[in-house]
């Protein structure tokens, strides 16, 4: 089954200008980032990409502890992109880290925890946006599983 995403884009000026992108529920502003030399108006690519691969993680993290038979009493997400620019003004996309925590019931084992925590890793194999970039950014899961309750640590 083939499924098909459309995005309108309208973009005014050049390298510095603006423009705006709708493709579904998603309607925003674009431009380069302030830290990048440019206007910082609404969102940009880097940050598009950044969810994108974090929306997709979070989805299959969250599908796979279902079908595993793990319920989280919460599940948040924290992801990290790096993207370096080069003497030459060239910016390359790096890195994403993804860090979950997930938090179990208080009653949990620990073998439910470290399970999570596996599942947690291979999520972020199973997502599609993370096998798009796959050869070209270094995408990697540093999962964080709690038990309700618990401050400190986890598996």
């Amino acid at each position: 089954m083939e499924h098909k995403f459309e995005l309108e884009a309208a973009w005014s000026g050049g390298r510095c200008g603006a423009g705006t992108i709708r493709s579904g529920a998603l309607e925003s502003a674009v431009s380069i980032p302030s830290g990048m030399d440019g206007p910082g108006i609404g969102t940009n690519p880097d940050e598009l990409l950044l969810g994108a691969a974090a929306t997709c993680y979070v989805i299959s993290l969250a599908a796979m502890l279902e079908r595993s038979g793990i319920v989280p009493t919460q599940l948040t997400l924290r992801s990290t992109a790096v993207v370096e620019t080069d003497d030459a003004g060239q910016p390359t996309y790096r890195s994403i880290e993804h860090r979950p925590l997930i938090m179990l019931e208080a009653g949990a084992d620990a073998p439910a925890a470290e399970r999570a925590a596996r599942i947690a890793l291979k999520a972020e194999q199973s997502c599609m946006v993370t096998r798009a970039l796959a050869g070209n950014v270094r995408v990697e899961a540093k999962p964080e599983v709690r038990l309700s309750g618990d401050g400190g640590g986890g598996a």
